[in-house]
């Protein structure tokens, strides 16, 4: 009998704790092919510090090279700073990868009685791999990103929760992608 009666309380205590933890990681992945040899693509995106591809950047520093730990600062067209570091580099596979370290403010909001900054980009230890891989005479392109929302803790502001996460991070993607088959395929 007493297990009977411990059951419903177990299960108050389980449902408890699985409703009250952070952010759950967000995965984006985005595939393009493009009419264009792979060197050709590659060429266009293989400079770290080069990301005039994209169509949101404004401007880019580069401390670094394409060296491990290289360090690209990208200057947003809507205003706004994103740090980068660059965690692997393989030019013969034709891919990198990448780990966002800073984010700049783009507004302060009010949010469960607290003053809360919310980021030009809202998410939060977003690291992400980019891979050029030939199909006879065509490229496929694939961009890979792993994150969390902006907000941390529990009960996000709209700006800053998984809606907001996974929108802004498809549209950079899906931007940079179709901009780069454009180029490519000149």
């Amino acid at each position: 009998m007493k297990k009977m009666t411990l059951m419903p309380l177990f299960l108050c205590l389980f449902s408890a704790a699985a409703f009250a933890h952070g952010p759950v990681r967000q995965k984006a992945e985005l595939e393009i092919t493009i009419n264009a040899p792979a060197e050709k693509v590659w060429s266009i995106i293989k400079d770290y510090g080069d990301m005039s591809w994209m169509p949101a950047i404004k401007s880019t520093t580069n401390e670094g090279g394409n060296k491990k730990g290289a360090i690209r600062v990208l200057t947003l067209r809507s205003g706004g700073t994103i740090t980068e570091e660059l965690k692997k580099y393989d030019d013969a596979k034709m891919t990198y990868a990448y780990k966002i370290t800073d984010i700049s403010t783009s507004k302060t909001i009010t949010h469960s009685g607290m003053e809360e900054k919310v980021p030009v980009f809202p998410v939060d230890n977003y690291a992400a791999s980019i891979e050029v891989e030939s199909q006879g005479s065509a490229t496929v392109v694939s961009w890979k990103a792993g994150y969390y929302r902006a907000y941390m803790n529990n009960n996000p502001p709209e700006e800053m929760n998984e809606e907001a996460a996974n929108t802004a991070v498809n549209t950079v993607l899906k931007e940079g992608l179709d901009n780069l088959k454009a180029l490519a395929e000149k």
